[in-house]
Order: C-alpha cells, then structure tokens, then sequence
C-alpha cells in the first residue's frame, strides 16, 4: 500500500497543470513544493528501483504465487523510478553527473526523450498507483 501511495503523491507533483485545472489554489502548494522537487525526485527514483528492479528481482517465486500483485509491483516501481528521475534530473546531473561528460550527454538526450511523456505518465502513475492500493487490498 506505500508503494502506492508514494507513487500517487509523485504523479501529482509530475502533473502540475492537471491539478492546477481541477483546484485553483493548489498553485500555492505545489510553489511551496518546487524548490524540493529535484531532491523529492532523487528519493522517489532511488525508492522506485528499489521495489521494481531490486526487490521483484529477489522476489521471483511470487510469480507463481500472487502473480497479479509482483506484475503491479513492478509496474508502478517502474513508473515511480522514471517519475523521480524525471523531477529530480536537474541533481542527478549536478551531483552525479557532473565530472563525467558522456553520461552527461547520455542523460540529456534520455531527459529530452521522456520529457514530453511526463504528464502521461503522471496520469499512469495515478492510476497504477490507486489501483496498487486495491490490489494491496485484495490480495494480501
């Protein structure tokens, strides 16, 4: 159920103009927000490979177990990962990136990529993220 969670909480900061269009003063929180943003990001993308790539990884044998549940741990991880990195690229290329000049290019060109798609995946992310509520519920 945090998995889902989180990933809501991020989907609604990636989608600012959703949430803008449906509540009006929500501009002033999500002002409040902006300057944390990247570092929101950062831990966002380092939680989401945490539970898609790492923990679905150690934890194959639930395939044959709750099949549904690993397929929606892994997506929303997935989506979460791709989210925080998205927020949080502006300090993965200052901290991380910053001495080595040809992943620097390589995570440019990924960003402009995956920049466009970002309120789409918002949006996926919201729903993954509900429905990992549901299937939280229902199957453990």
């Amino acid at each position: 159920m945090t998995f889902g969670i989180t990933l809501i909480l991020l989907s609604i900061i990636a989608v600012p103009s959703l949430l803008l269009s449906k509540k009006p003063n929500a501009k002033e929180l999500l002002d409040k927000i902006e300057p944390y943003q990247g570092w929101i990001g950062i831990i966002f993308c380092f939680y989401g490979v945490w539970g898609g790539i790492i923990f679905s990884i150690l934890n194959l044998g639930w395939i044959t177990t709750f099949p549904i549940w690993w397929v929606t741990l892994l997506a929303g991880s997935l989506v979460q990962a791709v989210l925080g990195f998205m927020l949080g690229f502006s300090l993965i290329n200052k901290f991380v990136l910053s001495k080595n000049e040809a992943a620097k290019e390589k995570a440019v060109a990924l960003r402009e990529k995956l920049a466009p798609k970002q309120g789409k995946l918002g949006i996926v992310g919201l729903f993954v993220g509900a429905w990992m509520i549901v299937a939280s519920i229902l199957f453990f």
